[in-house]
This record gives structure tokens, C-alpha cells and sequence, in this order.
């Protein structure tokens, strides 16, 4: 399906540029009509001056204001999906509801957790998986550029099962919990199109992404094993258009599907494999298996070795030891 098809059901795709390469490239918003001539906003892009000012220009060319966006829906808590959402909020003459799932709603509302809050258990934590001190320094200040976006000023909770109707469009809200807890899909069984946001790219894995729950407890929420869930309940749907969070539309799912799953196996024996001279941490781990690991990779990579270890533990294939405060994984 063409752009132009695309808006024959009224769907506008806006390309948003963002600082984030290892993303797959620009954030895609998606503007819907709705039946009364206002708009639904799938994600609002990321809060820079480039990104606003992109956002702006896409309304422009169709012929669009931002007084007519009645709903926003923010498919999952990162800031290039909920940062724009505050220049949004702010133009559309005060109508405009935000909605999102009620487990990422903490990260996009401005009575939510911050940074400062939760950073040192997450310090603390990364520690414990054998990170070391000049490491979680870059890591601190990295997170804290990444979440100073302004957030909104209110989100409403919107639940899987619940039905967002547009113009052409039936759209069923999807919970596929993996690369945050509260990522959310929205599925149009006739016209078989599914907006995915990051649950599902073409080229790229999402990351699945260390999550601590609300006093730092480690285990809240494993992203890998719940991503894997949410796959194969994916695979069932009958899609001909996947449209993602980056990069252009796409189809053929189960063949996108068939990929992650292969590439997550042969990581995972590429684990086995690291673990058969004895016991490492998550970081030894991480060091010995990505040999360009730089300081600010650290946490994208921690958290992927982590989340393949959290597979290949529910799978019994290792366990994990504490040695003093360090964590250590070994094989069974």
C-alpha cells in the first residue's frame, strides 16, 4: 500500500527526525482521520526544535491544524514517541485527549517518575550486573539527557480490547508488552492494517530494555520473555500492512517475525557458548560477546544480554549466583 493509498483511508504518515541512530532511523507519527473531520495523533515525535518544526511542516502540506487533533494515543513511553506531545497538547486549543497504557503512563504524565528519582536504584543496580563506576557515570548522564522532554500534562488509561473508531478505520488497541511494559498496538481487522510503534520494525530488533519497578525491584518486568509472548500472538494476526514506529510500511509480518526469532536463537547459543568457560557477569559478558562496546552503548547492551539470559533462564538452560554483590550467570 502506497502513502497515497494510505490516505484513501485516512491514514497520514509524518516522518520526524530524532538524535537516536541506533533507533532505525526517523519516528513516524501518524495522523488519522477521524469520522467527524478532527484527527486521531498516533505518537507526536520526539520535543526538539527540528522535531516540532517537522511535525508542524507535515500538517502544513496536508492541509492540517493542530486545533484539530482531538486524540492522542502514545504507543509506548520513550521520548521520541511522547516528546512532541506537550507542543501538540499546547496547540490544539485545549480538546485534545492523551491516551496510554496505564503501565508506561508514569513516563509520559507530568505527575509521573522522573529521572532524578529512580536513578540511584538503577545505578545500584547496574553495579550489581558488574558495570563499572566511570561507566555508570555516562550512563547516568546519558539517561538524563534522554528523559528532560516535557511531558504531558494529563494521559488517560486506554485498554486492550478497547476500540479507537476513525473515519475508515476500526482500530482495536493491542497490548504487546516487550520493549516497555506498556506498549501498545492498534489493529484494523478489515483493511487487516496493524500500527505497530516499536513492536515490530523491519530491519531492526527493538531493544528490550532493563525495567525496574516502581522501588527498584529487580524481576518486575521481564522485557525479552514478554516481547517473545507478544511475537507469537502477533504472528496470529492477519496483517497485510505493518505500520511501524521507524522506518516505511511494510508487509509480509510473519516473515519480519520469522527473522527476530531466528536472530534471538542464535544469540542465545552465542550466550551458551560465552558461558562455557565458567561464570560472568552480565557486563563480562557483555564485553567478551560486543568487542566496540562503548560507554554509552553500555545500557542498550547490558539490557539485551540480560534479557536473553532472563529467556534462557525460564528456558533452565542457566542460572543465576551471587558472588558478594555481583551477579553472575552460569550455565546448568
Amino acid at each position: 500500500m502506497t502513502e497515497r493509498e494510505l490516505a484513501e483511508v485516512g491514514i497520514h504518515r509524518i516522518p520526524i527526525p530524532i538524535p537516536f541512530p541506533q533507533a532505525g532511523g526517523p519516528v513516524n507519527v501518524y495522523a488519522v482521520e477521524e469520522g467527524d473531520g478532527r484527527l486521531l495523533l498516533v505518537d507526536a515525535g520526539y520535543g526538539s526544535g527540528e522535531a516540532t518544526a517537522a511535525l508542524a511542516q507535515g500538517f502544513h502540506a496536508r492541509g492540517r491544524r493542530f486545533d484539530e487533533v482531538s486524540r492522542l494515543l502514545v504507543t509506548h513511553g520513550h521520548v521520541d514517541h511522547y516528546g512532541g506531545g506537550r507542543f501538540v497538547e499546547e496547540r490544539s486549543g485545549g480538546v485534545l485527549r492523551a491516551l496510554a497504557h496505564p503501565a508506561d503512563i508514569p513516563k509520559i504524565a507530568e505527575e509521573g517518575w522522573h529521572w532524578s528519582e529512580v536513578a540511584p536504584h538503577y545505578g545500584a543496580h547496574l553495579s550489581r550486573l558488574g558495570a563499572p563506576a566511570q561507566v555508570l557515570a555516562v550512563i547516568a548522564e546519558e539517561a538524563e539527557r534522554a528523559f528532560r522532554a516535557e511531558r504531558l500534562r494529563a494521559v488517560e488509561p486506554v485498554l486492550p480490547g478497547e476500540r479507537l473508531k476513525a473515519r475508515h478505520l476500526d482500530l482495536e488497541v493491542l497490548h504487546m508488552p516487550g520493549h516497555t511494559p506498556g506498549l501498545l498496538c492498534l489493529y484494523d481487522h478489515r483493511h487487516r492494517v496493524l500500527i505497530s510503534g516499536d513492536h515490530l520494525l523491519e530491519r531492526i530488533s527493538p531493544n528490550p530494555l532493563i525495567e525496574l519497578g516502581p522501588d527498584g525491584q529487580d524481576g518486575f518486568f521481564r522485557p525479552l520473555v514478554a516481547y517473545l509472548d507478544s511475537l507469537a500472538r502477533t504472528r496470529a494476526l492477519e496483517v497485510d500492512l505493518v505500520l511501524p514506529g521507524h522506518g516505511p510500511p511494510f508487509g509480509e509480518h510473519r516473515r519480519v517475525i520469522d527473522t527476530l526469532d531466528l536472530f534471538y536463537q542464535r544469540r542465545q547459543e552465542r550466550f551458551l557458548s560465552c558461558l562455557s568457560a565458567g561464570p560472568l557477569t552480565p557486563y563480562e559478558m557483555a564485553t567478551a560477546l560486543f568487542r566496540q562496546l562503548r560507554p554509552g552503548d553500555v545500557f542498550l547492551v547490558l539490557s539485551e544480554v540480560v534479557a536473553n539470559l532472563e529467556v534462557l533462564e525460564a528456558r533452565g538452560l542457566v542460572e543465576r549466583e551471587l558472588d558478594g554483590r555481583l551477579r553472575r550467570y552460569r550455565r546448568r
